[in-house]
């Protein structure tokens, strides 16, 4: 947690630091060829491979800055449905090392809009999950320039209805 003097940088609030979570589209296409070379010649998956399923995508963070301190979340979905980031500790390499499930991080952020709920109703969220694995993105800035996380969109959600941020300070 950040303690109140941890706050009183040089840097005001209201000059936040706003990332924006992008799809990495080219490296998302490469794992689902993994998934269909595999399905085409019959080989299974390494063991402890972690092969990317028909719903999820792969997003990045840039860090420009390695002094974060997480402020909040900041997450719009339009219509329903539910989606989960999981962060991943790999570094990639343009030869494309095979994800393995070692390498996925906990806790997971999940929010959602369940489909009885009126469109306009904010969504819901794991909190305390959602707070740490905020915190936790901040951490690993201090020694990355990029880090990736598999998205998950599940009951409805769509990677195109889809906004999400984190505010550091």
């Amino acid at each position: 947690t950040t303690s109140e003097s941890d706050m009183d940088t040089t840097e005001a609030p209201s000059n936040s630091i706003v990332l924006v979570f992008k799809e990495d589209t080219a490296l998302t296409e490469m794992m689902r060829l993994r998934v269909s070379s595999l399905q085409r010649s019959g080989q299974k998956r390494q063991d402890g491979e972690r092969l990317l399923l028909p719903h999820e995508a792969v997003y990045r963070l840039d860090f420009g800055i390695q002094e974060l301190n997480f402020s909040r979340w900041n997450f719009s979905l339009s219509g329903y449905g539910r989606v989960t980031i999981t962060g991943i500790s790999q570094h990639w390499t343009p030869d494309l090392t095979n994800l393995m499930t070692r390498q996925l991080l906990e806790p997971i952020g999940t929010f959602w809009r369940n489909t009885g709920d009126p469109e306009d109703s904010p969504l819901k969220w794991l909190e305390a999950d959602m707070q740490e694995f905020g915190e936790r993105i901040a951490e690993l800035a201090k020694v990355r320039k990029v880090m990736y996380f598999l998205l998950a969109f599940k009951d409805g959600a769509e990677a195109a209805n889809l906004s999400c941020s984190v505010d550091n300070q």
